[in-house]
């Protein structure tokens, strides 16, 4: 409950009472100061009048005056500069590490807050909040999101430059894996980053014109042009499809040409609930078409991401079909009535958000491109909001947003926020908290 003591400080949410010290002295809040979510004092700079003196400096909070030295304070130096120990309970006087004797203040968490505060942790509704949703201000509603676009954007950056770690600092591979990642459209995401870490891109770059040979090295890498790989009900007719046979002849060559290293286990890719056009197989091909193409690398994306018509030139760069067996096949032995594969603009959409956006936030931050940065925002407020259930659960308390930047706010807000029960940090919470049941 020392989180709620902090946060009736830090907002203000005072007793409509004179504030006194254990010495009675009164004590006027001028300014709180910033919380510290650190070591140290729990709030620095507070400006605090006592009596007739203004004070500036720090404040520690607990909910038993002797939690001070419980914590070790009284021989810590870094608390040498409190001017005002905050407590619910004051069962004890305290002194600095210099012997300092510090003013003390009783506070209290008022009853309708705690209250509110229990609501919100005890409840099972998604959102919890959603009471006061429709009252909140839209202004306010899009400046939380704003900063929780950022907070994401920074999130994903921290991803991309772990695996920028991993490849050494090269751009190209990192991108490489990021879309592949996302290729796998959320179940089997894991796997194909898996998969794309395994590709030598520098030993199969002279082959990117041969289509034939690119797609043999990534099926084969992925372990689907393993005889055990096929399913059951096609293993006959898969043993017999010329396509399978001649792509796995290519891939036993290609190896022993470059020494492509471990074959990925086929088990562990996900077929169960998946839609047809997910199948690892195809989205497979239709990364071997896009990697052929040779559009979607980071110099091409950037140039595209300048442009007037940034959106349109990135949904061009990020169309794939694949070679003409994929038409009539979802997986080696199954053939199906010909159609023509192509990735629909929603999945496009999708690609942008999760790979172009974050990589290229990721490279203008490392290069101090603000010019970059801000087209990177730009661009997540030009392509529409995602469809998905996180986003009609929000929809359905009030809250709907029609930009991906507004979205990805809210996939923050639940992820980051709800989820970890943390409606002290959000400003919605706060909008909850200080409302009227």
């Amino acid at each position: 409950m020392e989180k709620l003591l902090h946060y009736v400080w830090k907002h203000k949410m005072l007793p409509l009472r004179a504030l006194l010290t254990s010495d009675g002295e009164e004590v006027e809040i001028i300014d709180p100061g910033l919380s510290n979510p650190n070591a140290g004092p729990d709030f620095f700079n507070a400006k605090i009048r006592i009596g007739e003196t203004m004070w500036a400096g720090n404040v520690e909070i607990h909910l038993r005056s002797s939690d001070w030295y419980r914590h070790g304070h009284d021989t810590d130096e870094a608390y040498d500069n409190v001017i005002l120990h905050v407590a619910s309970v004051l069962d004890e006087e305290v002194t600095t590490c210099s012997g300092k004797r510090l003013p003390q203040l009783q506070l209290d968490i008022p009853a309708d807050l705690h209250l509110r505060y229990e609501t919100l942790q005890k409840t099972e509704d998604y959102p919890r909040c959603h009471r006061i949703i429709p009252s909140i201000d839209i202004f306010k509603v899009h400046s939380w999101l704003d900063t929780l676009v950022v907070e994401r954007l920074e999130e994903r950056r921290k991803q991309v430059e772990k695996r920028l770690q991993k490849t050494n600092g090269n751009w190209e591979w990192t991108l490489f894996i990021t879309l592949a990642r996302n290729f796998g459209f959320g179940l089997n995401g894991d796997t194909f980053e898996t998969w794309a870490k395994r590709i030598p891109l520098d030993k199969i770059g002279k082959h990117r014109d041969e289509l034939f040979q690119i797609e043999a090295i990534f099926l084969g890498m992925a372990g689907l042009l393993e005889t055990e790989s096929l399913p059951p009900n096609s293993k006959e007719t898969g043993i017999c499809d010329d396509y399978f046979l001649s792509l796995k002849r290519e891939f036993k060559y290609q190896c022993r040409l470059f020494n492509l290293g471990a074959i990925m286990p086929y088990q562990q890719w996900k077929y169960l609930r998946l839609r047809p056009q997910n199948f690892p197989h195809i989205r497979l091909a239709e990364l071997a078409w896009m990697y052929h193409k040779g559009d979607a690398t980071l110099s091409r994306l950037k140039d595209a991401m300048m442009e007037e018509k940034s959106l349109e030139s990135l949904r061009k760069i990020l169309t794939a079909t694949t070679s003409e067996y994929w038409h009539t096949h979802l997986m080696f032995g199954q053939p199906i009535e010909k159609r023509q594969l192509h990735l629909s603009q929603a999945s496009q959409n999708l690609l942008i958000i999760n790979t172009v956006v974050p990589v290229m936030y990721a490279y203008a931050m490392n290069h101090d491109s603000w010019d970059l940065r801000e087209r990177v925002l730009d661009m997540l407020r030009l392509l529409p909001a995602e469809n998905n259930f996180i986003l009609r659960q929000w929809a359905d308390c009030g809250l709907k947003v029609d930009s991906a930047a507004d979205s990805q706010g809210l996939i923050q807000l639940k992820k980051q926020y709800c989820d970890r029960h943390d409606c002290l940090r959000c400003n919605f919470g706060y909008e909850y908290l200080k409302s009227r049941l």
